[in-house]
């Protein structure tokens, strides 16, 4: 047994950890080659957070899902390096959102340069990931076209919160269907089309990137208050400081508002104070901690990550079944 990757993914079987080892490495070589400039500074900016690593979590889902096809297919690799491409690209216009100061353990671009220098540099990714595309086809054009809406509205709908009478909870988990599924159903979809898997498997596979990218940002919302920034990559507490309302937060005002305990509605109050003070930040963050709403968000997250293991129950029996099930736990007990 071999672990891959950083979710300590175990292949069971050499051919697939050959192929899976032999096409991350060539989507790494892939992502330096398409953030290269022949202006110096883009050429830094741009690969900034490629060279600070990552997880390369959608990558790694193209290539398992490649194995239901031919994985050396030419299209693989490239719609990987478009899918990580397009993630690297919204970290840095969400940096910017959010103020981040880390990113990957390293400065976020917005810290090291500015804002503008940062929304620019997500722009020029995101013009690297199109002129992929046009290579790869119409059909992947309008499929990634469709996914970027989707995450688009996603960021915009948890801009604006809730409509009036809309369940807070039931309002985030759609925004992260489009935030965060959107994205990671395509690296399923382009990993088994680009493969040439039949159509049903295609389908199937996008359904489990969906579900799965749900959980995986769920576990992060867990991390972003639970763990170190050794651990995470970024300051904790980020999203409480900026006043972004994760489950973890939805779920204790929800307990509040129905409960009135008077703990939870103090913290619940507290939570929704000014938090840009050092002192009222980390109370915040423990008491957070040691919160069961915590406890709940992690429980949701272990949900939707036995909701995508379940739509793996079609495929074939193979290795690489084996391994898309066990990521789904991987995604979720890295914030256990």
């Amino acid at each position: 047994m071999t672990v891959v990757g950083p979710f300590g993914l175990s292949m069971r079987d050499q051919a697939l950890e050959a192929d899976v080892q032999t096409g991350l490495a060539a989507v790494e070589a892939g992502l330096l080659d398409a953030t290269k400039s022949e202006v110096p500074f883009i050429n830094e900016a741009a690969q900034h957070l490629v060279r600070a690593g990552g997880k390369r979590f959608r990558p790694l889902l193209v290539m398992l899902a490649a194995q239901f096809g031919d994985p050396y297919a030419p299209g693989v690799v490239p719609s990987a390096v478009v899918v990580e491409l397009t993630h690297l690209a919204t970290l840095y216009h969400d940096d910017v959102m959010d103020e981040a100061e880390v990113r990957r353990g390293v400065d976020s671009a917005n810290a090291r340069w500015d804002n503008s220098v940062a929304v620019l540099t997500g722009d020029f990714l995101f013009s690297r990931a199109s002129q992929i595309l046009a290579e790869l086809g119409p059909e992947a054009v309008r499929i990634q076209a469709e996914a970027f809406e989707r995450l688009v509205t996603g960021q915009i709908l948890e801009t604006a919160g809730p409509r009036d009478g809309r369940d807070p909870v039931a309002h985030y988990l759609d925004v992260l269907a489009g935030k965060a599924g959107s994205l990671v159903a395509v690296s399923g979809r382009f990993g088994a089309l680009m493969s040439g898997a039949d159509e049903h498997i295609v389908d199937v596979l996008t359904q489990f990137g969906e579900r799965l990218g749900v959980a995986f940002q769920l576990a992060d919302d867990v991390l972003d208050i639970a763990s170190e920034s050794h651990e995470s990559g970024k300051t904790p507490g980020t999203d409480l400081r900026e006043g972004i309302p994760t489950l973890p937060v939805l779920l204790l005002r929800a307990r509040a508002e129905k409960l009135g305990d008077p703990d939870d509605v103090e913290l619940a109050r507290l939570l929704s104070s000014d938090l840009s003070d050092d002192a009222r930040h980390a109370e915040a963050l423990r008491r957070l901690r040691a919160h069961p709403a915590l406890e709940a968000a992690m429980a949701e997250a272990v949900r939707y990550a036995k909701e995508a293991r379940e739509t793996l129950v079609p495929l074939p029996e193979c290795w690489a079944k084996s391994a898309l099930a066990e990521l789904c736990d991987a995604v979720v007990h890295r914030a256990g």
